[in-house]
């Protein structure tokens, strides 16, 4: 028996999708992927995704993940041009808050389900039929899937349905030899949504200093967008080549999720 470890790196000569790659977590992911071998397709609606990385292994592409057409087209271009599709990290989200249920105005309850819920279909819908065995999801969750809180209706139902959808998903394509997760990350401060000011003015709510706030996990520990993508990675790669269906934290321990 080989007891040789693996690695937690996908197989040189891969060919990713990654969404919401322009800044983040995203990107960081797609970073790693590139370092591994791997040939990306970055979807942002951000169009500086297509120079954000200097690399020819680098596909950057403006898209809107909420537009049925963009998405397929986009993925329809990669998988001709070169190929089977192997791995999918479905990440572009946007955070809607701000509004309890009885205040929450329509239009932002249906943008938040556009952008967090039926973006992973249109993706799974487009780049699957370009998917042979052995490749791998991972779709991008939140805390707040298993600890909401109020004034986040929209946002903590878009993710919950994801995060079933992923589940699905894990069982429909099973067969066909193809894994999908979910990672749960939270209180990832190092992005674009967290300025100084939206930091202090949070720390302020909770009576704590900025540092305080952003170690206020059990662990203690700052969680990075680096962190986040070094999960992902690993969950496509092959130490977790046997797990499908998994929802894996990245949130220093949480005492409402755990």
């Amino acid at each position: 028996m080989d007891a040789s470890p693996l690695p937690d790196v996908v197989p040189a000569g891969s060919r990713a999708i990654v969404t919401g790659a322009a800044s983040g977590i995203g990107l960081a992911t797609a970073r790693r992927l590139l370092a591994a071998g791997a040939e990306v397709l970055a979807l942002d609606l951000d169009p500086a995704v297509a120079d954000v990385v200097d690399d020819e292994r680098w596909v950057g592409r403006a898209c809107d993940v909420s537009d049925e057409a963009q998405v397929s087209g986009a993925i329809a271009a990669f998988a001709a041009a070169g190929g089977p599709i192997t791995q999918i990290v479905s990440n572009a989200g946007i955070f809607t808050a701000g509004a309890n249920i009885v205040d929450l105005p329509l239009a932002t309850w249906r943008r938040s389900l556009d952008i967090n819920l039926t973006s992973h279909l249109l993706v799974l819908q487009a780049a699957v039929p370009h998917m042979v065995a052995g490749g791998s999801i991972v779709i991008m969750g939140s805390r707040n899937v298993l600890a909401p809180g109020p004034g986040a209706a929209a946002y903590s139902c878009a993710k919950a349905a994801a995060t079933q959808l992923a589940r699905v998903a894990a069982l429909e394509l099973a067969p066909q030899g193809i894994r999908v997760n979910v990672v749960h990350p939270d209180a990832v401060f190092d992005t674009g949504i967290w300025t100084p000011e939206v930091l202090q003015r949070s720390a302020d709510r909770y009576g704590m200093t900025v540092e305080e706030y952003k170690t206020k996990n059990l662990l203690k520990a700052e969680i990075s967008q680096h962190d986040v993508a070094a999960g992902v990675l690993a969950l496509l790669g092959p130490t977790f080549g046997r797990t499908t269906g998994a929802q894996i934290p990245i949130d220093g321990g949480n005492d409402r999720v755990i």
